[in-house]
């Protein structure tokens, strides 16, 4: 079972809706249920996906080097990919990662067009939850 907060998906879905017809891939990180609010129903320790990373950073130095500067390193658990031309399956060109989320037209929460993938290219069971993750604050 994996799971991930309803606000994420909606916003990786924009990311792909607004990025198409090129693909995005990036980063997407967990928190633990005890930290969410709206996850009570779920184990204190099962992970729960609830943040991404901007799939832009870096691209410039990416592009040269090769080097992923968008995700810290051992940050995402995950990875997000949108097919805006293909199947709704984890292909040869996507990175692995031990959970991987693929999206395609028409972008919207679905089976058909949002799924989670193990890195064999199984479909996971996935569910979509009410949560929201703590609040983050940057003292300055």
């Amino acid at each position: 079972m994996v799971y991930i907060t309803r606000a994420l998906a909606e916003v990786l879905l924009d990311l792909a809706a607004e990025e198409a017809p090129n693909d995005v891939q990036t980063g997407v990180s967990v928190v633990p249920a005890r930290e969410l609010e709206g996850a009570d129903e779920l184990p204190p320790e099962t992970a729960v996906f609830t943040d991404f990373y901007f799939p832009n950073a870096g691209n410039a130095v990416n592009a040269v080097f090769g080097v992923d500067l968008s995700t810290p390193a051992g940050s995402a658990e995950g990875l997000f990919v949108s097919h805006p031309t293909g199947d709704l399956s984890v292909t040869k060109r996507d990175d692995l990662a031990q959970v991987i989320f693929v999206a395609t037209p028409p972008w919207e929460l679905g089976d058909s067009s949002f799924g989670a993938f193990d890195r064999t290219g199984e479909r996971r069971h996935l569910e979509i939850l009410d949560a929201s993750p703590p609040e983050w604050s940057l003292s300055v």
